[in-house]
């Protein structure tokens, strides 16, 4: 079986070593020594400000849209993870979506001003398949109208925008480091601000709202990770060059398998480094993209359907509303196989099996 995606794991030995150290000392979570470590890491990595380790990328959400003290009409996009829309509903906000450009197919910035309203109090946009939003548009909209920025930065580990991690813009930016990410920590996530007044707050609120010994600052949750999580976090770090660098040699590879196929790749936004979560391509129609997926499965290759369908028209908590563009791609995109393990020649597979239909 070829799956979607495969969790690139250490050396068994590497991570091993860690856990023995977590059994000497004892201290399973609340932010032990190896949490703590891989935050410092991870900032050192990425060149952010302030970034705290999470429970998961749900919860950074969670917690953002807490500390910046929205309430109200929050602004985002129909075409992501179910969980960027699902956290604005269960933060008790009302999400106000715009639909995407057809080409980069994050939000339209294009289309936000008309969207807001005298209750609108934030944009919530994802990076799509870690490809970034027109940032400069989206910061000019949110000055201009007095309102927050959040950034669903789930798949855009290691991105960089005109030379500055992704991860430094808006007023809080978050990442997912699920078991299914080109970098992970088994489940986990983490928050980056620059702000030092809201990181402290987004501390307090990790930890249950406790600001001291017998202080409470903020209403908390509970957003701790383990030290299990941050020993995988800790020891896939050291690997992380070279899994983009293979990443990127599966990348070409179906580029090129795929060059005269009836599909395309999301235009990537100038002035942004690559990092090769996903390898999703856009095809000329869903018949071909279901004709793609019966073939595949077949010859037991799996592939997903990501994002589908478009969550403005498929959450039953919400009325459902039709937006042209990402109605369109959500029924004729697809992601195929993309992880670390996987081999140039089984990508030369799957690119014959789906040149032999076209």
């Amino acid at each position: 079986m070829i799956p979607v995606v495969k969790p690139f794991l250490p050396p068994i030995d590497e991570y091993q070593s860690l856990i023995a150290g977590i059994w000497e000392r004892q201290w399973l979570t609340n932010m032990g020594p190896l949490a703590v470590k891989l935050e410092e890491k991870l900032q050192s990595r990425l060149a952010v400000s302030n970034l705290l380790f999470v429970t998961n990328g749900t919860i950074a959400l969670q917690m953002a849209i807490k500390a910046l003290g929205l309430k109200g009409e929050i602004i985002t996009t129909p075409f992501s993870f179910v969980a960027t829309t699902s956290t604005i509903v269960w933060e008790g906000c009302t999400p106000v979506f715009v639909d995407i450009e057809k080409d980069s197919l994050t939000i339209d910035s294009t289309k936000i001003e008309q969207a807001i309203t005298k209750d609108t109090v934030a944009i919530l946009a994802t990076h799509v398949y870690g490809n970034p939003c027109d940032i400069e548009a989206i910061d000019a909209i949110a000055k201009k109208n007095n309102l927050k920025v959040i950034y669903d930065g789930a798949h855009a580990f290691g991105v960089k925008y005109k030379g500055k991690s992704i991860f430094e813009y808006g007023d809080i930016s978050t990442c997912s480091l699920h078991a299914t990410k080109l970098y992970h920590s088994t489940e986990g996530g983490f928050i980056v601000t620059n702000d030092k007044e809201l990181n402290t707050r987004l501390k307090h609120i990790r930890n249950f709202g406790i600001a001291g010994f017998d202080k409470f600052s903020d209403l908390g949750i509970n957003g701790k990770n383990s030290e299990m999580h941050a020993a995988m976090g800790i020891a896939n770090l050291k690997y992380i060059d070279s899994i983009i660098e293979k990443r990127k040699k599966l990348y070409d590879a179906y580029t090129k398998g795929l060059a005269s196929f009836p599909a395309v790749q999301p235009c990537w936004r100038a002035g942004a480094t690559m990092n090769f979560p996903y390898y999703p391509i856009v095809l000329e129609s869903e018949e071909l993209l279901l004709a793609v997926r019966e073939a595949l499965l077949k010859d037991d290759i799996h592939v997903r359907r990501y994002f589908y369908p478009s969550l403005a028209s498929a959450l039953p908590y919400l009325p459902k509303q039709e937006f042209v563009v990402t109605e369109d791609i959500a029924k004729r995109v697809i992601c195929l196989p993309f992880y670390y393990d996987l081999t140039e020649e089984e990508v030369e597979r799957i690119c014959g099996i789906m040149n032999r239909i076209n």
